[in-house]
């Protein structure tokens, strides 16, 4: 039993970190503190300067836990990472703050590679980031790739150079092929340390290097090495151009923060000038920073800590809106990270406070931008109930499934699985099936479509089944099931037919999960639902539901098309392919990454042909192509 005054009478005047539990022992809040004696008995005294959500937390807390350290700053580096991993109800937290995408360069490795994560480890290799998404990060590294040429392929160097001719980024100027072995190591780690340059905004210093190199190319002679250097300086000082110039006399790092707070949400925008540039913006969500009894500073505050303590890079200078709280202690602990001197400025005039107010400007905005795509959400979920009472369910349809066929002529027979999730669709749920009991093509199409849609909700909820049982066992997580949960209702594109097969699978297999059939007119819109009993419910035309409905229709549709016509277009180049000797796999691959199409190969010239394969190659599809164009 956790007698409360007794460990509060216990606890030590060191500083630490204290962590407040529920009584279902879960991490509720967590802080640092200077003593952790008079920071942790302040929340059990008198309650009248409490506010609001402090209240809250300390009505929760059933015990509570320390850890002491040496230093505050010791207390401040544990408090972060204890955030972190417990994600506390009542902690300001970052949205999503340890899953942001980094681009690491594997500087560690004799010959680097350059990819994606989203975990910071301490593993001597270079980390860039955090990125908002994976859109961002993609940008990116698709300007790095422009401008640098890095291999992107599996090949393992050094073990792979000289084995095998180069792939088809060579060709097209998209890789400077180490694996042809005129790549020295010097040069292959040069061009990862321009690459890291360039990510770290310096393009001053990586402009210096690339015009020295250049030079030095040009005196030796070396023109086609010296021409590519050209063209990467061309490129940084056209991107160069593009970006927004602070301070050109004042060749500055540093970020620029502002904060748009909202209820229980705060909105951070964060410039990233480097060179007295800006390279590039962010936004973030804060939770629970509620505005009613958190200040702007507490906010800036944490934002500062959660964010600079998984950051790969921390500038010499953080510009914000707000003063933070613990300044001395929060430079300190950003310096010792960055291994140089870190200051916090609130600017009060000039132009570093004109830029915090178009920081400030773009926060607001994606404050906007939010609450207008949740109304939308909010719009989309208000059409549950409707849904609900005009089907006749028992509760709102939050998870809805729609299957339909697609085939020509009941050959090549394949099905899609839509998800709609609160009335969003949820395309991470989505599935595809290839029907396997149906071998005539040759029989009736709609009698072919009966027995499609029957085997693919069978297997979909033989598929559930085993998950629930492996979940049970102990065999898999239940966060990593692929069928479950099982939907609310399903929808079927199809009429009466559809609905009465399935309808009768449900009895064998003792299942009860509401059916209905989407119901064309003769212009193969929706106009009406059919369902289990037969019975058709009629959709007013100019209803939301009715917009609903269509879109799941068309959603499913869509899906079932583009699989089948995916599946079709892969068995047509295979088989047309595979007539002409000496053309494998590989180069066939090889062939529709430069060319897309069969009909693009028919008309390419043969020396064309011969850049994304080999000669030999080439002579052979070129005198076939050819040949059958003269019979």
């Amino acid at each position: 039993m956790f007698d409360l005054q007794n460990e509060l009478k216990m606890l030590p005047e060191r500083p630490g970190v204290y962590i407040m539990h529920s009584s279902d022992d879960t991490v509720i809040y967590v802080g640092k503190a200077k003593i952790l004696k008079n920071r942790v008995r302040q929340y059990f005294g008198s309650g009248k300067n409490h506010t609001p959500k402090v209240k809250a937390m300390v009505a929760n807390v059933a015990y509570f836990e320390y850890i002491i350290t040496d230093t505050e700053l010791e207390a401040l580096a544990l408090e972060c990472n204890l955030i972190k991993k417990y994600r506390p109800r009542y902690n300001i937290l970052l949205k999503d703050d340890k899953h942001y995408p980094y681009i690491k360069v594997t500087m560690n490795e004799d010959y680097p590679k350059i990819t994606t994560t989203r975990k910071c480890r301490d593993d001597g290799a270079k980390y860039f980031g955090p990125y908002t998404g994976s859109n961002t990060v993609r940008n990116t590294l698709e300007v790095v790739r422009k401008i640098f040429s890095p291999p992107v392929c599996g090949r393992k160097f050094p073990d792979d150079i000289g084995k095998g001719r180069p792939c088809l980024n060579y060709h097209i100027k998209n890789c400077f092929a180490p694996c042809t072995g005129k790549v020295s190591l010097e040069e292959y780690r040069q061009v990862f340390s321009d690459i890291c340059s360039f990510l770290s905004g310096n393009h001053g210093s990586i402009l210096k290097d690339l015009n020295e190199r250049m030079k030095k190319y040009a005196r030796e002679l070396e023109y086609e090495r010296a021409a590519d250097i050209r063209d990467k300086i061309a490129a940084i000082e056209k991107l160069d151009e593009s970006q927004k110039v602070i301070n050109a006399s004042k060749h500055t790092n540093s970020d620029i923060i502002a904060i748009s707070c909202d209820m229980s949400l705060a909105f951070v925008e964060v410039f990233f000038v480097r060179e007295g540039k800006v390279i590039g913006r962010e936004n973030y969500r804060m939770e629970n920073a509620d505005t009613t009894d958190t200040s702007c500073e507490a906010v800036t505050t944490d934002f500062i800590k959660l964010f600079y303590s998984a950051a790969a890079y921390v500038p010499e200078e953080i510009i914000s809106e707000f003063a933070v709280d613990d300044e001395e202690l929060i430079c300190g602990f950003l310096s010792e990270k960055a291994g140089k001197s870190v200051k916090l400025t609130v600017p009060k005039r000039g132009d570093k406070k004109k830029l915090v107010a178009l920081v400030k400007e773009n926060a607001l905005l994606a404050a906007q931008n939010y609450k207008t795509e949740k109304l939308k959400a909010e719009e989309k979920k208000s059409i549950l109930p409707k849904l609900k009472s005009l089907l006749g369910l028992e509760r709102d349809p939050v998870r809805i499934e729609s299957y339909d066929i697609s085939n020509i002529s009941g050959s090549d027979n394949v099905a899609a699985m839509v998800v709609f999730t609160n009335g969003i669709a949820d395309r991470k749920n989505y599935r595809k099936f290839k029907i396997k009991s149906l071998t005539d093509t040759g029989a009736d199409r709609q009698a072919n479509d009966y027995a499609a849609m029957r085997e693919v909700i069978y297997r979909r909820m033989r598929e559930a089944l085993d998950e629930e049982n492996r979940i049970n066992a102990g065999e898999l997580e239940r966060e990593n099931a692929k069928f479950l949960p099982l939907p609310d209702c399903i929808f079927l594109d199809g009429g009466a037919g559809h609905v009465s097969v399935i309808k009768e699978l449900f009895e064998e297999i003792d299942c009860d999960i509401p059916l209905f059939g989407m119901v064309k007119d003769d212009r193969h819109r929706t106009r009406a639902m059919v369902d289990s009993s037969g019975r058709e419910i009629e959709i007013s035309m100019i209803s939301n539901i009715f917009a609903f409905v269509t879109r799941i229709q068309d959603e499913v549709h869509r899906c079932a098309i583009g699989y089948h016509r995916q599946l079709r277009e892969k068995n047509a180049v295979r088989s047309e392919l595979d007539d002409i000797k000496g053309i494998g796999e590989k180069r066939r691959k090889m062939l529709f990454e430069r060319f897309k199409t069969i009909e693009n190969m028919r008309n390419a010239p043969e020396e064309e042909l011969a850049a994304a394969t080999d000669k030999r190659t080439a002579k052979i599809l070129y005198d076939c192509f050819h040949g059958e164009q003269g019979n």
